[in-house]
C-alpha cells in the first residue's frame, strides 16, 4: 500500500514539474491554460459530489453534511492558530496553508478506501459526500483570513489610521462570491438536481478525463512550486513539523466525529478521520491561486504533497484505523 500509493501519475507529474525547473528546462504552459485547468477541476469535483448527494438517504446525509461543514471550518482555524503562534508564518501564507488542511485529499481518501476493501472491512458511503462538502468551508475560511490579512496590511501601510472594526459583511460577501466557491457549489447543485440520464452524458467529462487534467495541473503547480522553493527553506522546519502534527490533530478529531457523533463503523470512522487529517492538492490549490495570489505555492503544495500526503498514506491510515478500532471496539 505504501510506495505504490505514492507512485501514481498525478503525483509523479508534480515531481516532474519540480525536476523540470531544477534542471532549468524551458518547459512552460501557455498563458491562461493554468486557470482553465483550475476551472475544470472545480467543476468536475462539484459534479461528482452532487451525483453522490442525489442518491443519499436524506436524514443521515444531512447529519453527515453538517459535521463535514463543522470540520471544514474548525480544522483550518486550528491550523491557522498553530501557524500564527509567535508569528512563525505570515498571515497570507498561513491563510492559504490552513485552507488546504481544512479541505481534503481525494487521493488519500481513495487510498484509505482501497485499504478497507483489500482488508474486507465494511465502511459507509456517506464520507464520499463529506469529502466534497468539506472543500467549500475551508476555501471560505482561507479567503476570509486572507481578506482580513489584506485589511491589516493596508492599515499598517496607512500608518495605523482607519477603523479597526472588521467588516464581516463585506468579507463574507467576498468569500462567498469568490469564483472558485461559486463554481464548486454550483456544480454540486447541478450534479444533485440533474437526472441520472443527463449526468451519464457528462460522465466522460467529469470522470474519464479527470486524472489526465489533474496530471497537467500538478505538472504546472510543480513548476510553480520549484520557482519558489528557496523561500520554503526559510521556514522549512516549522512547516514540515506542521505537516505532520496537523494531520494527527485532524485525524483524532475525525475519529471522534465519525464514531461518536455519526455512529459510523470502524471503516466509516477511518474515512472521516482521513478526511479531517488530509490536505487538499486538487480543489484548494486552484482556489488559493485565484483568491490568494500573495501566498507562496511552494509552501502549501510542498506541504500537502511532499509531507502530509506520504505521512497519511504510510502512517496515518494504519494509525487512525488502530485508534478507531480501539475507540469503538
Amino acid at each position: 500500500m505504501g510506495l505504490d500509493a505514492i507512485l501514481i501519475p498525478a503525483i509523479l507529474f508534480f515531481a516532474l514539474g519540480v525536476f523540470a525547473k531544477a534542471i532549468k528546462s524551458d518547459l512552460k504552459f501557455p498563458d491562461g491554460l493554468s486557470k482553465g485547468l483550475s476551472l475544470y477541476l472545480l467543476i468536475a469535483i462539484g459534479l461528482k459530489g452532487g451525483a453522490e448527494l442525489a442518491n443519499a438517504e436524506l436524514g443521515l446525509a444531512i447529519k453527515s453534511i453538517f459535521w463535514a461543514i463543522v470540520l471544514g471550518f474548525l480544522t483550518p482555524i486550528i491550523g491557522y492558530m498553530i501557524l500564527r503562534f509567535r508569528d512563525r508564518i505570515d498571515r497570507m501564507n498561513a491563510a492559504a496553508i490552513t485552507a488546504h488542511y481544512g479541505s481534503v485529499s481525494a487521493g488519500t481518501f481513495l487510498t484509505a478506501v482501497a485499504f478497507l476493501e483489500a482488508s474486507g472491512i465494511y465502511h459507509e458511503t456517506y464520507p464520499i459526500i463529506m469529502m466534497v462538502v468539506m472543500e467549500t468551508p475551508a476555501i471560505i475560511i482561507g479567503l476570509l483570513l486572507a481578506a482580513m490579512a489584506r485589511r491589516k496590511i493596508q492599515q499598517v501601510e496607512d500608518g495605523g489610521q482607519g477603523n479597526d472594526d472588521v467588516p464581516w459583511k463585506s468579507l463574507l460577501h467576498e468569500a462567498l462570491t469568490n469564483g472558485s466557491v461559486v463554481l464548486l457549489l454550483g456544480a454540486m447543485v447541478i450534479g444533485a438536481v440533474a437526472s441520472p440520464e443527463a449526468m451519464q452524458k457528462v460522465y466522460p467529462f467529469s470522470h474519464e478525463i479527470f486524472m489526465g487534467v489533474l496530471c497537467l495541473f500538478l505538472l504546472d503547480l510543480g513548476m510553480e512550486a520549484a520557482r519558489r522553493m528557496k523561500s520554503f527553506k526559510k521556514v522549512g522546519v516549522t512547516l514540515v513539523a506542521f505537516g505532520i502534527i496537523m494531520p494527527v490533530i485532524g485525524g483524532l478529531i475525525g475519529i471522534f466525529v465519525g464514531a461518536t457523533l455519526l455512529d459510523f463503523s470502524v471503516g466509516g470512522t477511518l474515512l472521516v478521520a482521513i478526511l479531517a487529517a488530509s490536505a487538499s492538492y486538487i480543489a484548494v490549490p486552484p482556489a488559493m491561486r485565484m483568491g490568494v495570489p500573495e501566498a507562496n505555492p511552494s509552501y502549501y503544495l510542498t506541504l500537502a504533497l511532499g509531507v502530509t500526503f506520504p505521512f497519511n498514506v504510510l502512517v496515518g491510515i494504519p494509525l487512525f484505523y488502530s485508534i478507531a478500532n480501539w475507540y469503538i471496539g
